[in-house]
C-alpha cells in the first residue's frame, strides 16, 4: 500500500490542565478527501493548527512524506506542501484581491523582489492570480480591497490564495461558513475539482452534513479531543454513537 501523505502519531495538545487534543493517531493518503466531524469544542480546530504548525504540539508527532515535521513552524511547512485555509478569514486587508493571490503565488515561484526587473516574469504572476481569481468567480472584483468584502467574498479569496500555493495537502476548516446559498456550490465545485486531480490529499472540517456525504472519501470523529470513529462515511454517520452524542441528531429520527 502506498505511504501516507501525512500522519499524526500521538498528537496532543494541553492547555494547563485541559488536553484538547488527545493521543490523536491518523494516516492520510493522496488522493482522498476526509471529513473531520463532531461537536464544538471537540477539538477539530485545533487538530488542524498542530498539523499546519500554528500550534505546537505537547506531545507526538506530525510526518509528513514520512519526515517528521513536528519542529517546523507554519511557515515551513506551508512551503513543503502543508495548504491551510483558515475557519476564519486571514487576509491582507489593505491590499486587493489581485495583490492577495499574487503573493501567494510569488511565495510559491520562490521570486522575491528580483522579480520585479522583468516585466515578462511580472505578466506571469499576474496572469496566474488572475486565473485563480476566475476559479472562485472573483476576477471581476480584482481590483477591490479584500477589507471591503463581504464574508462570503473573503473565503472564496482564500480559497484561491490556497489553490495558488497548489500544496500537496488540501485543508479546509468550514470552507463554506458564512457563504449564501448561492455561494456554497463554487466553493464545493472547486473542492471536487482538487479531488478528482487524484493525487491530493484533501482534509475538511465541515458541519454541513450533505456536504460531508457528498465529498468525503473517509469521515473520522472528533470528540473531546479523542478520536472515536473513523471509517466509510455511511457506516460513520449511521453509526448510533456518532448520531446521537456526536452530531446531534438522533437515531430515532
Amino acid at each position: 500500500m502506498e505511504h501516507p501523505v501525512l500522519e499524526t502519531h500521538d498528537l496532543t495538545i494541553r492547555f494547563g490542565g485541559h488536553v484538547a487534543v488527545d493521543a490523536v493517531s491518523c494516516a492520510f493518503r493522496a488522493g482522498t478527501l476526509t471529513a473531520i466531524v463532531g461537536p464544538n469544542g471537540a477539538g477539530k480546530t485545533t487538530y488542524f493548527n498542530l498539523i499546519s504548525g500554528q500550534l505546537r504540539a505537547t506531545s507526538g508527532r506530525v510526518s509528513f512524506y514520512g519526515e517528521d515535521v513536528t519542529g517546523l513552524g507554519a511557515p515551513q511547512r506551508t512551503h513543503r506542501g502543508i495548504g491551510r485555509a483558515f475557519q476564519l478569514t486571514s487576509l491582507f486587508p489593505r491590499l486587493t484581491l489581485l495583490e492577495n493571490v499574487r503573493l501567494a503565488v510569488q511565495s510559491r515561484a520562490g521570486r522575491g523582489r528580483d522579480l520585479w526587473s522583468t516585466w515578462r516574469r511580472h505578466v506571469e504572476l499576474i496572469e496566474k492570480a488572475e486565473h485563480y481569481l476566475e476559479r472562485v468567480a472573483l476576477a471581476e472584483r480584482r481590483d477591490v480591497l479584500a477589507a471591503t468584502l463581504p464574508h462570503g467574498d473573503q473565503r472564496k479569496l482564500e480559497v484561491a490564495i490556497l489553490l495558488a500555493l497548489e500544496p500537496d495537502v488540501f485543508m479546509f476548516d468550514e470552507p463554506t461558513a458564512g457563504m449564501s446559498v448561492d455561494e456554497v456550490p463554487v466553493v464545493l465545485q472547486l473542492i471536487e475539482e482538487i479531488k478528482r486531480i487524484g493525487t491530493k490529499t484533501i482534509l475538511l472540517v465541515e458541519h454541513k452534513m450533505d456536504v460531508v456525504r457528498s465529498l468525503a472519501d473517509r469521515i473520522i470523529v472528533l470528540h473531546q479531543g479523542e478520536l472515536v470513529a473513523d471509517g466509510d462515511p455511511a457506516a460513520v454517520i449511521a453509526s448510533r454513537v456518532v448520531q446521537e452524542a456526536y452530531l446531534g441528531v438522533s437515531s430515532h429520527a
